[in-house]
């Protein structure tokens, strides 16, 4: 289907929804929600539409005075200089609706569930995955969303081995979906006398958050045991068997929440990691099925794959899938990652547009 084929479509689909919306007739409560969220959706895709569909008329009523005898040198002058603007304007506004077109990730609008894990380097790779969790905080709270702490797993030092939240607000997964990944940092440690450089990893996996319409967990596929929680180094923090670990059979994976006094706190919480835990692994095997199409994150997709390096005695950031290096590193760790992602969605978005042209 060319471009214009897929816009007359759309403008006849906003049509009919709003002759739908507007009748003495409206459908059910449902229904009608749903229907006025798909107005809503083309809604700016019309609008774009409309501005092409001018500036395609303007452009060619301007060539028609360009060739036309009659017209004066003067006005054929500010003719073709009108006429110039819009042939640059023109693939802009194509381009801008075809990214606007290409078929959307059915998780982008849901929440996140994020995953911090310190990888290897030791104490350092801790201290780095509290700092990556932090950035990933104030990112969250610059946007307004809600960050929630799920789990919390610390070495003692102020480093964490482990680190879950929630985050939740309109499109988060949208905009945290391409940090998962190895992130690699090179510094000093604190702890390093000699001041030599060192390099430590952490690893940072972020999820849909699914709610149970998304993933029917049945009860008989779980298995679940209760003990009592500990704290580092083994010490007891509760005096009741309230640390749950809940197994998934089919797919074998396992949750462990032990951060609430509550057994049923844990449990719910426990839940939420799992649910979506199950619900990304499918949609990683949707995406490995689809061979001939890329997958939902920039690179390979692969929680394996370095993604991004922190340098610090040089005060840069690097991404390495697309060769993007901001030499703003405080900023950066200070939750200012707007810049880094709306280049990775750029990205995203261009390789898609090859795809399909």
């Amino acid at each position: 289907m060319s471009l214009d084929e897929n816009l007359d479509r759309v403008v006849a689909r906003h049509a009919e929804l709003s002759n739908l919306m507007s009748s003495g007739t409206p459908p059910s409560s449902d229904k009608f929600a749903k229907m006025g969220r798909e107005y809503a959706e083309l809604t700016p895709v019309v609008e774009a539409v409309n501005e092409l569909r001018q500036a395609q008329a303007e452009a060619a009523d301007l060539a028609g005075m360009m060739t036309d005898a009659g017209t004066d040198a003067d006005m054929k002058a500010m003719a073709e200089e009108e006429f110039s603007a819009l042939k640059e304007k023109i693939p802009a506004l194509e381009n801008k609706l075809q990214v606007m077109l290409l078929p959307k990730d059915t998780a982008d609008s849901k929440n996140a569930l994020l995953e911090v894990r310190a990888g290897t380097g030791g104490d350092e790779a801790g201290l780095f995955a509290a700092d990556l969790f932090r950035m990933y905080q104030r990112f969250a709270e610059a946007h307004q969303w809600k960050f929630e702490l799920i789990s919390l797993n610390e070495t003692g030092i102020g480093g964490y081995k482990e680190a879950i939240a929630s985050i939740s607000g309109q499109a988060v997964f949208s905009r945290f979906k391409f940090e998962s990944g190895v992130h690699r940092v090179q510094r000093v440690p604190t702890t390093e006398s000699s001041g030599r450089i060192h390099t430590s990893a952490a690893t940072v996996a972020v999820m849909p958050e699914a709610e149970e319409v998304d993933i029917k967990i049945e009860d008989k596929d779980l298995r679940i045991d209760v003990f009592r929680a500990s704290g580092p180094g083994g010490q007891s923090v509760n005096t009741t068997d309230s640390a749950i670990r809940i197994t998934h059979i089919p797919t074998g994976v396992v949750v462990i929440q032990q951060d609430e006094k509550s057994q049923h706190k844990n449990k719910a919480k426990a839940m939420r990691v799992l649910r979506a835990r199950i619900y990304d692994a499918e949609r990683q095997k949707v995406d490995d099925e689809r061979a001939a199409v890329r997958k939902s994150q920039v690179g390979s997709g692969d929680r394996s794959e370095r993604i991004r390096t922190y340098n610090y005695p040089e005060r840069r950031v690097t991404d390495h899938r697309i060769n993007l290096t901001l030499h703003k590193l405080e900023r950066v760790m200070d939750g200012e990652l707007d810049e880094m992602i709306d280049a990775l969605t750029a990205d995203d978005q261009a390789k898609r547009l090859a795809e399909i042209k």
